[in-house]
């Protein structure tokens, strides 16, 4: 169903508005390697706060440290 809308938008975006829609096609590809690098920095900083994560929750983990029943 949602590739058939998308399907339907797309012939509409192009029957009233061609050069939109080429300029869409054109230009999809750069904003792609233009947004790259930004998500490869959050990944990068993803992983930074998942190891400090680890790093501070390494006492508790080594000493056993387990969430009551109640969830306090």
């Amino acid at each position: 169903m949602t590739a058939l809308l998308l399907f339907v938008g797309w012939c509409v975006l192009l029957v009233l508005s061609w050069p939109l829609a080429l300029l869409a096609l054109v230009l999809a590809p750069v904003v792609w390697l233009l947004a790259l690098p930004f998500r490869l920095l959050g990944v990068a900083v993803d992983g930074v706060f998942a190891l400090l994560r680890t790093v501070f929750m390494l006492p508790a983990r080594l000493l056993g440290n387990r969430a009551s029943p109640g969830g306090r």
